[in-house]
């Protein structure tokens, strides 16, 4: 269950998963130097709009695809409250995929795999990528790309993957279903 689970934040504390028991949670791996770095504008808007109704995000930011996470953790949330004013927890900068990845996303990817990019301007550039490295790349649960969402209901539950390609109405409507 996901409240079995502890992030660190990015000043260093542990974060108990279980402190968020009863709240509708997104966990978003992120980076700020990615295409899809724009997207902490419509996350801190849900965050915003949705936060006293009992959202919780938890922003992982992760240097594992095309190094686009550079820079300490400090820095890291420097940019992002500088560029787009976020105020939601960021944690600790962690691997989402491979031997020392956090065990929250080895739950995580358990509950909801890869089930494909949908439609995007960047989705045949990210297959002929993801292929060139991986030839199963679309037969395994990693986490393929930076702003892959996973959203857990108000009982622990891991309601959804959306990968960083999804409309990000899509995620809002599921989140304000879920509150």
């Amino acid at each position: 269950m996901i409240y079995d689970y502890y992030v660190t934040t990015g000043k260093g504390d542990t974060l108990d998963l279980s402190d968020y028991r009863g709240k509708v949670i997104m966990i978003v791996n992120t980076a700020t130097g990615c295409g899809f770095t724009p997207q902490y504008e419509p996350i801190e808007k849900m965050y915003r709009d949705y936060h006293d109704q009992g959202l919780e995000i938890l922003d992982i930011p992760c240097n594992q695809f095309g190094g686009q996470a550079p820079g300490t953790d400090d820095e890291i949330h420097e940019f992002c409250t500088l560029h787009f004013n976020t105020t939601f927890p960021q944690m600790k900068k962690a691997d989402v995929n491979g031997e020392d990845e956090l065990p929250l996303y080895t739950f995580l990817k358990s509950q909801k795999g890869f089930e494909g990019l949908g439609e995007h301007p960047f989705k045949a550039p990210l297959e002929e990528m993801f292929a060139k490295t991986d030839p199963d790349w679309n037969k395994n649960p990693d986490i393929k790309w930076n702003f892959t969402k996973f959203i857990i209901d108000r009982e622990g539950n891991v309601a959804a993957r959306f990968e960083p390609t999804a409309d990000m109405s899509e995620v809002e409507e599921l989140i304000k279903k879920l509150l």
